[in-house]
């Protein structure tokens, strides 16, 4: 349980941050949220995320910045003190340093460049919305978390790929470089995923899996060369979530959840499998979060 208590604690203040990202934040302020002393907060923060609290701040708000950055309008210096950087000079620097680029460049030629995306700490799942919560942690390695939630009718931005039915396959046919395209979209609902369509949802000639990202259903923006924008119905999905793992380690807990997930009868939480409505997905691979994947379900009338 003590483990479950600081990703809590490391939630709490992920969340804070998240919200008074453009305000000052000091490590008391954060303490606070995670109802620890300064120096544990500071400790378990590094723990789970892998980052100082002040790192994952920093580097957050350079990321927002350069996605306002894509808006020409917006002028660098008032980008600068938005995300409570004092000085045009320093938020050059730290731009510079984190992306190889200064932010004037960027603005001009808005090259690929890989965003940090904070993600909240077990099963926020960036700004899913709450459903069902069937199933919680207890003292099991190898409990999975299952909970089901809603999802908005919206639209999708994805490349296809040709005949790929996993992740590995779709990077030999199309490159990786789609996710830093996917990470640049500014209206963006969620973080990108990576998809199975059905059938109904492929094209001709084009693979079950690829990437996308979701954005409004009223979403009129332009659409990168070679990707595709398509809309998706209201669903509910069960989403499967794994222990964190070392990252290393992904491939064999993608298993374990795969494993979990094949055995798992959602009849008996009054849910079937919805396979052929909309796109079963998962997050990218982060250990400090446990495996993600989602798939589709509608409820049985009993």
């Amino acid at each position: 349980m003590e483990s479950l208590e600081k990703k809590n604690a490391v939630a709490r203040m992920v969340n804070y941050i998240e919200e008074h990202i453009n305000e000052p934040i000091t490590l008391n302020m954060l303490a606070k949220e995670a109802q620890y002393s300064v120096w544990y907060s500071a400790r378990i923060f590094k723990e789970i995320i892998g980052k100082s609290p002040f790192d994952y701040i920093r580097v957050a708000r350079l990321s927002k910045a350069a996605l306002k950055l894509r808006d020409k309008e917006n002028r660098i210096t008032d980008v600068a003190f938005d995300f409570v950087f004092d000085s045009h000079e320093g938020f050059t620097r730290a731009f510079s340093k984190q992306f190889g680029i200064t932010p004037s460049n960027y603005c001009n030629k808005q090259p690929l460049i890989k965003f940090f995306i904070p993600n909240n700490i077990r099963g926020n799942y960036l700004k899913f919305e709450r459903g069902v919560n069937i199933m919680s942690e207890n003292q099991s390695a190898n409990t999975v978390f299952v909970q089901v939630v809603d999802r908005p009718e919206r639209k999708v931005i994805l490349k296809r790929g040709i005949k790929a039915t996993h992740y590995f396959e779709y990077c030999e046919e199309v490159g990786c470089e789609v996710w830093d395209v996917l990470c640049g979209i500014k209206e963006a609902l969620y973080e990108p995923i990576g998809m199975w369509l059905p059938k109904s949802l492929q094209k001709v000639s084009t693979s079950e899996y690829c990437q996308g990202v979701e954005v409004p259903i009223t979403y009129s923006g332009e659409i990168p060369e070679g990707f595709d924008l398509i809309e998706l119905q209201p669903c509910k999905m069960m989403v499967f979530q794994g222990n964190p793992y070392d990252d290393e380690n992904f491939g064999e807990e993608i298993g374990k959840l795969w494993d979990t997930m094949k055995k798992y009868d959602p009849k008996v939480y009054g849910f079937q499998w919805a396979d052929e409505e909309t796109p079963r997905f998962q997050l990218a691979p982060m250990g400090y979060r446990g495996y993600i994947e989602a798939r589709p379900v509608r409820q049985l009338n009993l």
